[in-house]
């Protein structure tokens, strides 16, 4: 006798004929498959496309949240053909008007080889051509100076595991606490590398902004997204137990918890999956517009 599922309508249901729709997803010829994957493209020229959309969609869903601030902000990307050189956004030109034309293209000293003929952001050159040097497995950064993390960055700490979203950024958050102002020093850069160390993704710019890394595009804006959301209520959680005196208070989510939390929701393939709705949103939303 088969074994049987009750359904919310009380029916029973072989499971055997009902495939499960939790973690899994089926694909065309029926092979199931983890929800949480990368579906990356075969060739290096189609995922240097592909990289390149979502670097443009990544610029549109960013206008939208009001990350967009006038000539600061910059997302890079490792060029898939020639992994020593990157893409970068054109200075001076608002997100919410960015297309996959107007990227350009640069080597390891800032000279333009291919793409948009476009001046680029020289603190954004300097801060995310450390970054592609010192670390190989990072191929997309993210720097923005957003509300939030521009606010939470003032005090110079990281994050506490507050909730499931904090916990994201378990042993994953890094605090770079010398403030040089714009960075227009090539040493600034490697130190705000440095800051990032052998293999944390994300870092806190004391009195600056975040700063947010990915082996793909979608997963560094993703934790970008997360990382203002944290930063959000951070303040809001600080606010609420001040003045002294407050009868709250913090409750914390201890390490083995955060850690066993940060690896099903702080993983390159469950960040992809975070920014694949707003992608998919922002496609619909602009009609394609920004795939120019």
């Amino acid at each position: 006798m088969s074994t049987t599922l009750v359904t919310e309508t009380t029916q029973s249901v072989p499971i055997s004929a009902t495939p499960s729709a939790l973690n899994r997803s089926s694909t065309s010829d029926s092979k199931a498959r983890s929800r949480y994957y990368i579906p990356r493209p075969e060739t290096k020229e189609a995922e240097r496309k592909w990289q390149l959309e979502q670097m443009a969609g990544a610029f549109r869903i960013f206008a939208k949240l009001g990350f967009a601030d006038g000539g600061s902000g910059h997302i890079s990307l490792r060029d898939p053909i020639q992994p020593n050189t990157f893409w970068i956004n054109p200075y001076g030109v608002h997100f919410a008007l960015l297309t996959v034309s107007d990227m350009v293209h640069i080597d390891e000293e800032g000279n333009r080889i291919g793409g948009a003929d476009k001046l680029i952001n020289t603190a954004g050159f300097i801060i995310h051509s450390a970054i592609h040097q010192r670390r190989p497995d990072i191929n997309a950064a993210c720097h923005m100076h957003s509300p939030y993390g521009r606010a939470w960055s003032n005090f110079g700490k990281p994050i506490d595991m507050l909730n499931q979203d904090s916990c994201m950024f378990y042993n994953d958050l890094a605090v770079y606490s010398n403030f040089g102002g714009v960075v227009f020093a090539k040493e600034e850069g490697g130190r705000l590398a440095d800051a990032l160390g052998a293999s944390m993704k994300n870092l806190i710019l004391q009195n600056h902004g975040i700063l947010t890394c990915g082996g793909t595009v979608a997963e560094a804006a993703a934790f970008f997204i997360a990382l203002e959301r944290a930063c959000h209520t951070q303040l809001l959680t600080e606010a609420a137990i001040a003045p002294n005196g407050s009868q709250l208070k913090k409750n914390f989510v201890s390490d083995e918890e955060a850690e066993y939390t940060k690896k099903g929701t702080g993983s390159p393939e469950v960040m992809y999956m975070q920014f694949e709705p707003e992608y998919q949103l922002i496609l619909k939303e602009t009609k394609g517009e920004f795939l120019a």
